[in-house]
């Protein structure tokens, strides 16, 4: 199980343990105020124990949850039979909202209810053991606190979830969307060398009749074999197309160098390097599309999320068959520039990653961000 967690994770993490730290310890003076005696000490050890299984929780949400549901339980029922003060104090109280808040945007459906019941389980044997004083009817504090926090955590992990799984359909939308246009981008590209193929194999059998030692044959098959190959293509792209979704193919996109020369013309100026005596229509056709659509996303950006970008550098050095581009601007970092890979970049990693390739996207060291697509350059190889 992946449990890399990042810095801001980190940090959040770090606050997490220091405001464990801080209801331990001002529970235990209360207790100790209050009570006297070590009678704090059996509240601090509940709590440690269940603020622990928080700060893990990463590692394995069911378990960290159980275990604490389970210690916290145990812990009523020692506190009610040994006459000690209430459980769960608001540090193990605290504790548990994180786990079951946890547990409830994360993990599956059934789990999930699960651990919610438990949470809600231990409220009730909170409120069932507590004493009651003052009028009749009022809440004991600690069930009151225990019931508003599992409560709060209940809410919370029910909004993440519901924010994680809009984000996820969003992605996926985006993705599918991507595959759709590769999948025309596909059809021409096909189509084009397909249809070569089948004209040819016609031109050549029509020739071979001043020559029957040729093979008419083998060129019959490779006509059959061409024409079959078409129709296919032709049907799957169909279905890939969703009927409605059938939107004209482009003929091909235009070259770096208008789409650079159009954004320099509103924006910041535009430096672009191709490789030294290379023209980017000697690509395959899908590897040119793919490097065109992802200058064209990354300057989207660099408009929409870094306006105060003074320049900007589009390279693309190609070593062998590897094809490496490049984007990058000088833009400051504000508050709406975003730190995290956008639907768009999605996107683009899915044409990428089609190819065989990889994308990279974030905050250069000094200042501005980068775009980094790495894929193969090689043609396609005949046979």
């Amino acid at each position: 199980m992946d449990i890399r967690v990042r810095p801001a994770g980190i940090a959040a993490e770090i606050g997490l343990a220091v405001l464990f730290a801080v209801a331990l310890a001002g529970t235990a003076v209360a207790i100790a105020t209050s009570w006297g005696g070590g009678y704090w000490q059996f509240d601090c050890a509940v709590g440690a124990v269940v603020c622990g299984l928080a700060l893990l929780r990463r590692r394995n949400r069911v378990w960290a949850a159980g275990a604490g549901l389970a210690v916290a339980a145990l812990a009523i029922l020692a506190a009610d039979l040994a006459d000690l003060p209430r459980e769960p104090g608001p540090a193990a109280a605290t504790a548990l909202a994180v786990l079951v808040g946890s547990a409830v945007r994360a993990l599956p459906a059934r789990p999930a209810v699960a651990i919610a019941a438990g949470g809600l389980a231990v409220v009730a044997g909170s409120l069932l053991t507590a004493p009651r004083a003052g009028s009749a009817g009022a809440v004991p504090v600690v069930a009151a606190f225990s019931g508003a926090v599992w409560f709060t955590a209940l809410v919370a992990g029910l909004g993440l979830r519901l924010r994680d799984a809009r984000r996820r359909a969003t992605t996926e939308q985006v993705r599918r969307h991507e595959r759709l246009e590769l999948a025309r981008e596909l059809h021409d590209v096909v189509t084009h060398h397909i249809t070569g193929i089948v004209v040819q194999a016609h031109a050549t059998r029509i020739a071979a009749r001043k020559h029957p030692e040729s093979v008419p044959t083998a060129l019959e098959g490779i006509t059959t074999a061409g024409s079959a190959a078409l129709a296919a293509l032709r049907r799957v792209v169909g279905v890939l197309r969703d009927g409605d979704d059938a939107a004209p193919v482009t003929p091909g996109p235009e070259r770096l160098r208008d789409l650079v020369d159009r954004f320099g013309a509103h924006g910041p100026g535009v430096r672009l390097r191709l490789p030294a005596g290379e023209d980017e229509s000697a690509w395959p056709p899908e590897v040119t599309s793919t490097v065109y659509r992802v200058v064209q996303e990354s300057l989207t950006n660099i408009a929409r999320h870094a306006p105060h970008a003074r320049s900007v550098d589009v390279t693309v050095t190609r070593d062998r068959d590897v094809l490496t581009v490049e984007v990058s601007d000088d833009g400051p970092a504000t508050p709406a520039r975003p730190h995290h890979r956008g639907y768009g970049l999605v996107g683009m990693g899915e044409r990428v990653a089609a190819l065989g390739g990889t994308l990279q996207a974030g905050p250069r060291p000094e200042a501005g961000w980068t775009v980094r697509a790495t894929l193969s350059a090689a043609a396609p190889e005949r046979r």
